[in-house]
């Protein structure tokens, strides 16, 4: 469109959004107000009761195909149909039961000794070649329920628990097997099938929809067994921990069930029996939480089934009765027509705009997106404009920290004058770098330091502390500035701590491909320092110098002669060490004559 035919923004919104959005606004809420808000909440409830009956029914389906399989397992050893002194015979008998239960993880037939065979299913569907395992000790898992299996006669499914050979938690049905004989016979050993979270969490992703995410959960502890993002945090499980607790869930709704309040479900139709609950989302969105009743889940089985979706669902009215539509849309028609034009070409941009400055604002400069062009005069300089912005200050904050910038933007100042402030310095150094890079590239080199500075950066970060320089493989950073702190040694010696644990944490994937270990030296100290804006006007950085500066830096050094071979050495000056927690722990060093200082310095080591 020529520019001079481009629309501007402000009449073009006084004439047309103006007068229509005013009619728009005024028949919405008279076709709010004809529709039936019960009806519509019914309509709502029934279809949360169909899908959760639906839910149920699916797994129960499962939890039946399991009992019934080890059932029929449990009369072919016992009526001679397969034989436990034929291993093989046994295990071709397990292959083809396993084979059409795809929920289930793996299948055990044991003898009372503890003698058994297994057979596992592979990832990706596939099944794994039959392992015959002699007696097992008292640490297997199986242990455990061999003993508690021989006083039952019954089948029972066993509590959630995790398997320490295999990693990971299983729900089991469990079988005893019984020879024929007076008051039950005797105890000949058991059946077991067991469904692992992981095999768990694919039913409800399986289940679940882009508007309702299905769980399963107990529903006393509300510890969660199932969930389409559970995988993501199967690391956390252990033997004191065999489920995901709602703190560690990969849902940051579900994470808030505890603090979510219980509703009243009859109004909506619900089910009885059903635990209803009302939250909102990161984003300030109402969700309501259906939990299974325990009585009516899968019996037996320590877990209930539940779902969380949107309150519009059962709020909101899911359609318009036809008349209003009708009404609505003969009423409506030019006035939508001309506004929703409108608010597609204008409203659209300006939306992307608000956006974009609230990250820009924030300096979240790669969460911003391009602004398209418009036929509007206005919104088309915004946009191009905006855009070369964005462009700049992106170009810009490769070299300006902007966790510091944000610090002054906070404090309500873009400058800082120099002042003398009390600041923890803490320097960083990998021991032998020197020689350790010698036999790689440039670009090894380049990927290896920016990979170690990324790390010790992070925990920096963490902590509340300001990067004041990366010095080739160092880092210098500083607490206690431009935000004024009480006890900058704290958060310093935390940021020291957490170093060392992430160096060592990532040694040990070095260590796994073959390549050396990392070894750093951290020196910290504290003292009064000049902190602020220092250079030429027209290039300045925010740093701090003085002695204190110095003396952290001989402390790093100082790490080489305390313990030239340790992973970590973390040297801290007295002054660091009487301000910190008792709970860390320490060794002294003793005074230290460092390059550069007159009086020699109390040393203190700390352990990490």
């Amino acid at each position: 469109m020529p520019l001079n035919r481009r629309l501007h923004i402000t009449p073009t919104l006084t004439t047309v959004i103006g007068g229509f959005v005013f009619i728009t606004a005024a028949l919405v809420l008279i076709v709010q107000a004809a529709t039936s808000e019960k009806v519509v909440r019914n309509l709502g409830g029934s279809l949360i009761n169909s899908g959760m009956h639906a839910l149920d029914q699916a797994f129960t389906a499962q939890i039946e195909a399991v009992e019934e399989a080890s059932s029929f397992t449990v009369d072919a050893l016992t009526s001679g149909s397969i034989l436990m002194s034929r291993p093989q015979e046994v295990a071709d008998y397990m292959f083809g039961a396993l084979s059409s239960m795809e929920h289930v993880s793996f299948l055990i037939v044991a003898d009372r000794n503890g003698n058994f065979i297994q057979v596992d299913r592979g990832h990706a569907d596939g099944i794994l070649v039959p392992q015959f395992v002699p007696k097992t000790d008292e640490t297997h898992a199986l242990a455990g329920l061999i003993a508690s299996s021989r006083d039952k006669t019954a089948p029972f499914w066993s509590g959630p628990a995790f398997y320490p050979q295999r990693q990971h938690t299983y729900i089991a049905h469990v079988q005893p097997i019984h020879s024929a004989g007076p008051e039950g016979g005797i105890y000949e050993g058991l059946v077991l099938m067991a469904m692992s979270m992981e095999r768990l969490s694919e039913v409800t992703s399986d289940i679940s929809t882009g508007l309702v995410q299905v769980f399963m959960i107990n529903p006393q502890t509300y510890d969660v067994i199932a969930h389409p993002a559970l995988p993501e945090v199967f690391n956390l499980l252990s033997p004191t921990h065999p489920l995901i607790d709602l703190e560690n869930v990969p849902d940051s709704f579900l994470k808030t069930l505890r603090s979510t309040e219980l509703v009243d479900a009859s109004p909506f139709g619900i089910r009885p029996g059903h635990e209803m609950r009302a939250g909102y989302d990161v984003f300030g969105k109402k969700r309501f939480v259906v939990i299974q009743s325990a009585d009516l889940g899968p019996t037996g089985l320590p877990l209930s089934i539940g779902a969380h979706f949107p309150a519009e669902i059962l709020e909101q009215p899911l359609e318009q009765l036809s008349d209003a539509i009708l009404i609505g849309v003969a009423l409506l028609g030019l006035s939508l027509v001309g506004a929703g034009f409108l608010a597609r070409r204008i409203g659209q941009p300006i939306r992307r705009a608000a956006l974009g400055a609230k990250a820009v604002a924030d300096l979240e400069l790669d969460a911003v997106e391009h602004l398209p062009g418009s036929f509007v005069r206005e919104l088309d300089d915004l946009a191009n404009g905006f855009n070369s912005m964005v462009g700049g200050l992106t170009a810009f904050s490769r070299y300006v920290p902007k966790t510091l910038v944000r610090k002054l933007l906070r404090e309500g100042r873009a400058d800082a004058p120099p002042e003398e402030r009390e600041v923890a310095v803490l320097f960083t150094d990998i021991a032998g770098f020197t020689s350790a890079s010698e036999g790689m590239t440039a670009t090894q080199t380049a990927a290896f330091v920016n990979h170690h500075l990324s790390m010790l950066g992070a925990e920096i970060t963490k902590e509340g502390g300001t990067i004041d320089k990366y010095i080739g493989d160092s880092v210098m950073a500083f607490w206690g500035a431009p935000e004024r702190l009480e006890n900058p040694a704290e958060p310093a010696a935390r940021a020291a701590i957490g170093m060392a644990r992430a160096i060592r944490a990532d040694n040990q994937t070095r260590i796994a491909r073959g390549e050396a270990p990392v070894r750093i030296r951290i020196g910290l100290h504290i003292g009064p320092l000049v902190v602020g804006d220092i250079g030429a006007p027209e290039r300045v950085n925010y740093t701090v110098i003085g002695d204190t500066v110095n003396a952290a830096s001989r402390l790093e050094s100082l790490g080489k002669e305390i313990d030239e071979g340790a992973d970590v050495v973390i040297l801290v000056s007295g002054e660091i060490a009487k301000r910190l927690d008792s709970t860390l722990e320490r060794r002294p060093i003793g005074l230290h004559q460092v390059k550069g200082r007159i009086e020699p310095l109390e040393v203190v080591r700390l352990i990490g």
